[in-house]
């Protein structure tokens, strides 16, 4: 899958887009059980090999937005969940499902709006996103988080995602944000989010990007 950065898998009722730019190999999808995804195989992705359903379900397990799906009628299945969650990976990125807003994301990638993988290490070659560039940054931070934060009234709604210059990326809107081992930890309707890796209390911004001299770009 190396040269072009999509793909496009059509069949008979479904055509599942990859984006490879997005892509950072959790194996979602060549994990799952079935033959919708099977690695070495030609092409990789066979959508009539699959019940609607599973190709729903399966694309939807991408936790990046680097998978799609849309059907033969012209719908697309996919809704944003009950709750905004962003999940601190260990040792990795900002996992955000949501109603999302996220400000410059291309258009032609469905995925975003209800997924991304943001990165925090800030080493990505492809900001605000992740591209695994924690690996080699070898980037440490465990995913505790020790601000418990506020209440909200409801857990969904839009999540708006803006990656300010050369700093954090402000979020705000209805958010539960989950520890690396799953815990529930913070709840409120805005937070700003470390994005250049040296903040002192990750996963929130503490001002660190400006001594660092970090740039988004």
């Amino acid at each position: 899958m190396s040269g072009k950065s999509s793909f496009e898998y059509p069949g008979e009722r479904a055509t599942v887009s990859w984006d490879g730019k997005l892509c950072i190999h959790i194996g979602e999808c060549g994990r799952a059980t079935g033959e919708l995804f099977v690695g070495g195989r030609k092409p990789w992705c066979q959508p009539d090999a699959a019940t609607d359903d599973e190709v729903e379900e399966v694309v939807l397990r991408c936790p990046t937005g680097a998978l799609s799906v849309r059907f033969s009628d012209g719908t697309d299945p996919e809704r944003p969940p009950a709750e905004n969650t962003l999940n601190v990976a260990y040792n990795g990125p900002l996992f955000v499902r949501g109603d999302l807003q996220i400000d410059g994301a291309p258009d032609n990638v469905p995925g975003l709006r209800f997924r991304a993988a943001l990165c925090r290490c800030g080493h990505s070659k492809n900001k605000p996103y992740c591209d695994n560039s924690h690996e080699a940054a070898e980037f440490r931070d465990y995913g505790a988080v020790g601000d418990a934060g506020g209440e909200i009234d409801e857990p969904g709604g839009p999540l708006s995602i803006k990656p300010l210059q050369d700093g954090p990326v402000l979020v705000k809107g209805n958010l539960t944000v989950l520890a690396s081992g799953g815990r529930k930890a913070w709840q409120g309707t805005q937070a700003a989010f470390c994005r250049c890796g040296e903040s002192g209390n990750k996963p929130f911004c503490d001002g660190a990007h400006k001594k660092a001299g970090f740039k988004s770009e």
